[in-house]
């Protein structure tokens, strides 16, 4: 029986996961972590809530766990939880729904995938209790939720390093941001690599994007293109579903697009990230270029945004909310995305105390 720091990795036939003996949710002792895997391609960025139980269970077992399906120290909150909105958000929230299911499986989570604009928007007509957001919400969408009555609390939780990805046999590796506007802006006729520098390869770019719906999508536009029509170039392939975007880069030569770090990440042996250099080198997305600030102008908040009714009338809302923030770290970590700084994390939990207030 493991007993240090040694790990333990247990594979189904649909998901795999290694897991850490060391590395127990606090107080909650257990947590996962997901396995890519070039054989196992899954067409949507969702994890399979079985198959997790399952391994957990494994895991459990070879580090002396107790029982995989006992609740251990819940609250006894039952109910549903809906949350929807952005997909960069989508992979932490259900990371959270089904750790959350080891320790409570009386609180049943669903959570979409309507991207930012789309899940504020059924949010703010009071349907959902939480929404995902891969970016702040904007005043129209503030003056909806007050239309709606829905009083809100935003949680950041965590960071992402939204990357530029490229076919992986294309000859160029860094750009410049100004070339970055020059690429994506809403007046761009760059339509070949070498419209965009000379050195680059005579090829054909194709371009594939998020959907308007897509916070991934406003942010290009109104913070990094920073173009006053917030709009990005027209002749593109779009989805608002990442593994589209994924697929349509990875077989098309010539392609580029963008979509949040962990898309690259879980697909990164057939795409390439560009590297940007913002005036002071080029700097390669990753969680320690994001979180130390170096990757700019690409890392970016996520958050959720929680409705202040639901928390205080649905029990499961809190302990869905409560159990995703106290294990915020571990959340973020599994789901492949930048943990928050420790100063970034407090304003999270005094942003969630005044919630509880």
């Amino acid at each position: 029986m493991p007993t240090g720091p040694a790990e333990f990795t247990a594979r189904s036939p649909t998901a795999a996961w290694s897991f850490s003996c060391r590395a127990y949710l606090p107080d909650r002792q257990h947590t996962r972590r997901p396995f890519r895997s070039n054989e196992v391609k899954r067409t949507s960025h969702r994890w399979s809530i079985a198959s997790g139980v399952a391994v957990l269970a494994l895991t459990l077992a070879a580090c002396g766990g107790g029982d995989a399906g006992a609740s251990e120290g819940g609250s006894g909150a039952s109910g549903t939880v809906a949350v929807d909105g952005s997909s960069t958000v989508e992979p932490m929230s259900k990371a959270a729904s089904e750790l959350l299911s080891e320790e409570n499986p009386d609180v049943r989570v669903t959570v979409g995938a309507a991207g930012t604009g789309g899940g504020f928007e059924v949010f703010c007509q009071g349907q959902t209790d939480i929404s995902d957001a891969s970016r702040p919400i904007e005043e129209d969408e503030v003056a909806a939720c007050e239309e709606g009555g829905v009083e809100f609390t935003e949680l950041q939780v965590a960071t992402d390093a939204l990357t530029v990805a490229v076919h992986p046999d294309l000859a160029v590796d860094c750009i410049t941001s100004e070339q970055l506007v020059e690429l994506f802006g809403p007046g761009s006729d760059v339509t070949n690599w070498s419209d965009l520098d000379p050195s680059f390869p005579d090829q054909e770019i194709s371009f594939f994007i998020p959907g308007t719906d897509s916070g991934t999508y406003d942010y290009m536009a109104a913070d990094v293109v920073a173009d006053e029509s917030e709009e990005l170039r027209k002749d593109v392939e779009s989805s608002e579903d990442d593994n589209v975007l994924v697929q349509g880069i990875s077989g098309t030569e010539g392609a580029v697009g963008f979509f949040g770090y962990t898309y690259y990440e879980e697909n990164m042996d057939s795409l390439k990230a560009l590297s940007i250099d913002d005036g002071n080198g080029c700097v390669e997305p990753s969680a320690e270029t994001a979180q130390a600030g170096e990757y700019t102008p690409l890392s970016r908040p996520l958050f959720i945004y929680v409705s202040n009714s639901s928390y205080s009338e649905n029990a499961a809302t809190k302990e869905y909310v409560d159990f995703y923030i106290e294990n915020l770290e571990t959340i973020a970590e599994a789901a492949k995305y930048i943990p928050l700084s420790e100063e970034l994390y407090g304003e999270t939990q005094s942003a969630l105390e005044g919630l509880s207030s």
